[in-house]
C-alpha cells in the first residue's frame, strides 16, 4: 500500500462509520467502474484504432474545430 493511501485510510478512520460507509462506496463503485471500462477497451481494440484514424483523418483534412467552452 502506498504511503499515500495509508494517509488517506487513516483519516477515514477518524471519521463516523455513516461517513466511512458513503466514501467506501464511491471508491468501490469507482473501482467497478475502472474494471468495467478496461473491459470494453480490451475486447474492442481494433475498433478503437479505427475510430482514432478516423478522428486524426479529420483533424489532418481540417475538418475538425477547437473546442470552446464557452460555446457549449
Amino acid at each position: 500500500m502506498t504511503e499515500l493511501l495509508e494517509r488517506a485510510i487513516a483519516r477515514l478512520k477518524t471519521l463516523p462509520a455513516s461517513e466511512q460507509d458513503v466514501i467506501a462506496s464511491i471508491i468501490l463503485e469507482e473501482l467497478e467502474d475502472e474494471l468495467l471500462w478496461d473491459q470494453a477497451f480490451s475486447r474492442s481494440p481494433d475498433l478503437l484504432a479505427s475510430l482514432a484514424a478516423s478522428a486524426m483523418a479529420e483533424y489532418h483534412a481540417g475538418k475538425t474545430q477547437v473546442l470552446d467552452p464557452e460555446t457549449l
